[in-house]
């Protein structure tokens, strides 16, 4: 940081000096996201979509949930008869949610009768937003936890889009000799206020350094100086757990960034992936106003599915968002907005330039289309039609980013 470091607000300052003055950073990462009166998700603070902090792929419009809508009926039907649900976990502003209920309306009727939507949000502030926004969904909508889920497990479909990445991730830095778990330091200045230090903690256990051997890191080698930090994700495991617990059968898709290990932990990603943002702009500080700016790691794809295999799931495989919107139909959809009549009224072309645009975004692999979509399952399920092997003769296959 430089210049003047930001005042830490209030209530911070009394949670460190409760606790001695400095935290491991994961435990700062948790209050700054999920404290339910000051956290940026708790307090319901941020706002998703173009005009808000950062964009989503379902922000962007209608056609992310129309594309993923047959992929879901497919695991959906495949169940075979009696209830199901439809299970999202942190559901953001509650429009992907609202607009997949009505695909299913309006599509599989069938399905849809027998479909509840279960919300899983922590976040009370969230919540209140989502309610608002689902006033008027086609399916019956329950707001519930994981562990209310698992008194009576439900069949249906599990969807984790960019929520593990909200999880509080453990800094590791090496200092030379040791890798230190990162701390948040409370630095006293005495009359003019305090602020924020990020400083190397306690040493890592044994049963860490285990972990960073299976990943590459152990020992660090000569590529990586004194300073070198990254994350851990200790929080994924316990929500596979959960999220394991709570269906009884049928398939997870978790759709977020991430990388695998040998790019993740690659020498020259010396600060790891952590970001902070807010009103559309990215920080690498992730000390700026804590409660006000989102924080968000990306996933290490075989940590994820080392620990979903220990949690109980079946690892059905992985791609890029491009590659399987692409598999679900995005290239014919979009060819169908280019073959539209030219709109009568401005209102109208603005609209389908916008959905051109939004549908190229979606795909781009240099942002939303290097999405991972990661898929589970609890029970024997079919490879989704995202993952099946595209005709090597589309229009698709010649255009898939690399």
């Amino acid at each position: 940081m430089s210049g003047t470091p930001p005042a830490c607000p209030d209530w911070l300052v009394q949670r460190l000096r409760e606790r001695g003055g400095a935290v491991p950073f994961q435990r700062y990462m948790d209050w700054a996201l999920h404290d339910p009166h000051h956290g940026a998700y708790g307090a319901g603070r941020l706002r998703i979509g173009r005009d808000g902090d950062f964009v989503t792929s379902p922000s962007l419009g209608p056609d992310f949930a129309a594309l993923l809508a047959p992929q879901l009926a497919d695991w959906l039907a495949a169940l075979g008869t009696g209830a199901l649900a439809l299970v999202e976990a942190g559901p953001g502003e509650g429009s992907l949610a609202l607009a997949l209920a009505e695909a299913l309306q309006r599509h599989w009727p069938e399905l849809a009768g027998r479909t509840t939507l279960w919300l899983v949000e922590p976040n009370t502030g969230m919540a209140e937003r989502q309610r608002r926004r689902l006033q008027g969904s086609p399916l019956p909508c329950r707001w519930t936890s994981w562990q209310e889920l698992a008194a009576a497990p439900v069949r249906g479909v599990v969807l984790a889009h960019e929520v593990l990445d909200a999880l509080a991730v453990e800094r590791i830095v090496w200092d030379g000799a040791l890798w230190r778990r990162q701390q948040v330091r409370l630095v006293e200045a005495g009359p003019t206020g305090a602020w924020l230090r990020l400083e190397p903690g306690e040493p890592l256990e044994p049963e860490a350094l285990a972990q960073l051997a299976a990943l590459g890191l152990e020992p660090p080698g000569d590529q990586r100086p004194p300073g070198w930090c990254s994350e851990l994700h200790p929080g994924s495991g316990p929500w596979l757990q959960a999220c394991a617990a709570a269906l009884a059968d049928g398939p997870l898709l978790v759709i977020d960034y991430a990388l695998e290990a040998w790019r993740y932990y690659a020498p020259q990603r010396s600060a790891g992936t952590l970001l902070a943002y807010r009103g559309q702009r990215a920080s690498p500080d992730p000390l700026l106003e804590p409660g006000a700016w989102d924080l968000t790691a990306h996933l290490c794809i075989d940590t994820l599915q080392h620990q979903a295999r220990a949690a109980g799931w079946q690892v059905l495989g992985q791609c890029r968002q491009g590659e399987a919107l692409l598999a679900l139909g995005l290239a014919e959809r979009l060819h169908g907005l280019q073959q539209a009549p030219e709109a009568g009224e401005a209102s109208g072309l603005a609209e389908l330039l916008e959905r051109r645009e939004g549908l190229l975004r979606l795909v781009d692999p240099h942002t939303l289309g290097d999405f991972r979509w990661l898929a589970f399952s609890r029970g024997a399920m079919a490879t989704p039609r995202f993952l099946l092997p595209p005709d090597p003769g589309s229009w698709a296959t010649r255009q898939t980013p690399a």
